[in-house]
């Protein structure tokens, strides 16, 4: 009779995590879905990233992080085949890269518990950003460009380009529906993953793993933003969002989280080592940085 009581407690907790994963997922679809709709009418609606030469001026890494912190899908895409044509300079290649946090920022926008981070995360990430886009555009000064004109219209580079000939009705519905949907799908995939943990563990060991990896977690979670996948920077958001990483781990993951832009990169075998040693570069980078203000989080009781 015991062991009957036991099973049944069990059955009811196993429902109830998925009931919440479920609930939880559910809330944001609709302000996930918005803000995609937003982001379409962005992208093809507005001039912001349709000038390219501007990428090759002494305000290059500047602009370069402002635009990659635009959660759109291809800017990275974009920065990384300029950069292989010898279009644009290292340090803005870096810039972009770094600003870029792919759906991090739409999905902590949707989630009130971590909508309060958005504005810190996104200071921190131009500031890397910007800093390390000068800095190693001074060092390799003698950096020469390509002498070619830049095509005239950035949807080549971008997911755009696969959406010629889409009626507006696709464009900025259907599509950013299929999108939410998708990213709704790793959510959930997600929430259930830590509901069972938490359910297992509690919340206080959940706690305590997270305070005591606070200089260890950056080291995993900038790996994981080198994923050249969606998920990764789900993962990583929907691990901050259930207490799972600190602050500043996140920041070390969304630093290495340029997308797609890493595999662009990584084609071009004739240079594999000059890729690779950017792509090192980007994860020290990220590595410090999430050190750094998991640090200052810690001295100052923050954590």
């Amino acid at each position: 009779m015991f062991k009957i009581r036991i099973l049944v407690n069990n059955i009811k907790n196993m429902w109830e995590v998925i009931a919440d994963a479920f609930l939880d997922t559910l809330k944001i679809f609709p302000f996930l879905l918005l803000i995609y709709v937003l982001i379409e009418i962005l992208e093809h609606r507005t001039l912001l990233t349709q000038n390219q030469k501007i990428l090759q001026g002494d305000l290059a890494p500047l602009i370069g992080s402002a635009t990659g912190i635009i959660p759109q899908c291809g800017f990275s895409v974009m920065a990384a085949k300029l950069y292989d044509r010898g279009l644009i300079r290292t340090g803005t290649l870096l810039a972009v890269f770094i600003a870029t946090s792919d759906e991090a920022l739409i999905i902590m926008l949707s989630e009130l518990s971590a909508a309060g981070a958005v504005m810190p995360l996104i200071l921190i990430k131009l500031f890397i950003a910007v800093g390390v886009g000068y800095l190693v555009n001074f060092i390799m000064s003698n950096e020469k460009l390509t002498e070619m004109g830049l095509t005239s219209d950035i949807r080549s580079h971008t997911c755009a380009a696969s959406e010629g000939g889409k009626s507006d009705l696709y464009v900025y519905f259907i599509s950013p529906l299929l999108h939410t949907l998708k990213i709704t799908l790793y959510l959930l995939l997600i929430n259930l993953v830590f509901g069972f943990i938490i359910e297992a563990v509690g919340p206080q060991a959940i706690t305590e793993a997270m305070i005591g990896g606070e200089y260890l977690q950056p080291l995993i979670t900038a790996l994981i933003g080198l994923i050249p996948n969606c998920a990764s920077s789900v993962i990583l958001t929907g691990a901050y969002i259930n207490g799972g990483i600190i602050f500043g781990s996140l920041v070390a993951g969304l630093c290495t989280n340029a997308g797609l832009g890493l595999v662009v990169l990584l084609k071009n075998t004739k240079k594999l080592k000059r890729n690779i040693l950017l792509i090192v570069a980007l994860y020290v980078i990220a590595v410090i940085a999430g050190i750094a203000v998991n640090g200052i989080m810690a001295l100052c009781d923050m954590i």
